[in-house]
């Protein structure tokens, strides 16, 4: 994956070294994300799809104000290889019942056995009692393989090395995992056959005897692109509910087999990134697109993005006329998260500011005591209940004593809040009024 990374995180610093991007600019980055993505491995519908989608936005969409045009396009990169990936929502990885039951397919060499012993790991980590069976009965040392896995992280396991019946080890297995307690019982299979169709089918057997919660399939990233069709090859036999890929520290073809996994319908929900049992990850889009740029300070640049557009979401409410305590409470949260208000400032032409803000904006002291104002106003707010942040109206001086306590602050600064909401509504009202006003004078003959 390391050659993956390097060439992403030269792409994003050659782009932040132009001056400007014009059309011919935007071309030649284009054609150098098309050739990235294809040397990883990506089919050439995915590599059309993200780079198509990043030009249309480019030459359509405005920057958020305060984003150069250059950030603004590495921004767009980050936007849709995350939406290739499978979008922002991390897998849920929660047990729902106990015993929870997985299975384990996939082909000889993805990698099974050891991920087996990761999963365990992951979960014994969070407090659950783990057990192991192993119904591999072809591969030669399968079963000393996963007994001494399990053996060296202390969870449960049930083999037969003698036996040849991968369903009644699976039977005696679960047995003796329900007698002994286990929260989650992992079944790994076999991966090795005479032919194809007959590994699917024993699939298909152990999967109608084990009757698991989930059914996780385990492929080798270094195959690439080509895990769309193990995938889909599992898929005619058995429901496939998440995928487990190995050895993604070690190829440069992890986006090839990423994408074209999700592409399959599958969802990814595990990464192994090394040798060790603990070497295993949620698997994270935007982490991993993170990690791909190479993006360090680039992450404080999304935030920002992120944190404009949720403030124009809340000025638009506020213009609407939805003003309450939880509105303000949205305006200050995106507000602290764009971060020091003196970066703000810096987003706004100075000469558009407000005399009184332009004294602001000069005065490094004054903003430093606006920005502690605001987060004693967000503990404030932390301390209302929801009827008092929908209707503010009904906050009186007990409530108000009551919320300064909860908050740490004063019934001052609870009542300072407060004014600030009352002015900031009575502006909104009179700005309607003033639309309204324009509205007649222009229906007028």
């Amino acid at each position: 994956m390391r050659p993956l990374i390097d060439a992403f995180s030269n792409l994003v610093a050659r782009i932040r070294g132009l001056s400007y991007v014009d059309e011919a600019t935007l071309k030649e980055i284009i054609r150098e994300i098309q050739r990235i993505l294809l040397r990883a491995d990506v089919s050439a519908d995915v590599v059309m799809s993200i780079t198509k989608s990043i030009e249309e936005r480019f030459e359509k969409e405005q920057p958020p104000r305060g984003i150069s045009s250059k950030d603004y396009l590495i921004y767009l990169l980050y936007e849709e290889l995350i939406k290739a990936l499978g979008g922002e929502e991390a897998p849920n990885v929660d047990i729902t019942k106990r015993p929870y039951k997985v299975m384990l397919i996939g082909v000889e060499g993805s990698g099974k056995t050891t991920s087996a012993a990761k999963l365990a790991r992951f979960y014994m980590r969070r407090g659950f009692r783990v057990g192991l069976i192993e119904t591999d009965v072809y591969r030669p040392g399968a079963y000393h393989q996963l007994r001494q896995l399990a053996s060296s992280i202390n969870a449960l396991f049930y083999g037969e090395e003698d036996s040849r019946d991968p369903v009644a080890i699976l039977r005696n297995g679960l047995e003796y995992m329900r007698r002994n307690k286990a929260d989650l019982i992992i079944i790994d299979t076999a991966g090795r056959h005479r032919n194809e169709e007959e590994l699917l089918k024993e699939a298909r057997v152990i999967y109608e005897e084990a009757k698991p919660d989930e059914v996780m399939l385990v492929i080798d990233a270094t195959v690439g692109k080509q895990a769309a069709a193990q995938t889909e090859a599992f898929m005619k036999y058995v429901p496939i509910n998440s995928v487990f890929l190995t050895k993604m520290d070690s190829t440069s073809k992890a986006g090839g087999a990423l994408t074209s996994v999700i592409k399959s319908g599958a969802r990814i929900k595990f990464i192994g990134v090394g040798e060790g049992v603990d070497e295993i990850e949620v698997f994270d889009a935007r982490r991993f697109v993170t990690r791909l740029l190479g993006m360090g300070d680039l992450e404080t640049l999304v935030e920002r993005i992120k944190a404009i557009e949720e403030e124009d979401k809340v000025m638009e409410e506020i213009e609407e006329g939805k003003l309450n305590l939880l509105t303000l409470k949205k305006h200050i949260d995106s507000m602290l998260k764009l971060g020091p208000l003196s970066k703000i400032m810096e987003l706004l032409p100075t000469s558009m500011l407000p005399t009184q803000l332009r004294m602001l904006a000069m005065d490094e002291e004054r903003l430093s005591n606006a920005q502690d104002m605001l987060r004693r106003w967000r503990y404030i707010l932390d301390s209302m209940t929801k009827e008092e942040l929908l209707n503010p109206e009904i906050i009186n001086s007990s409530r108000i004593r009551r919320i300064a306590k909860g908050a740490g602050v004063s019934p001052k600064d609870v009542k300072d809040l407060l004014n600030y909401y009352q002015l900031m509504k009575r502006m909104v009202n009179e700005i309607k009024k003033s639309r309204r006003r324009l509205r007649f004078l222009g229906n007028l003959p």
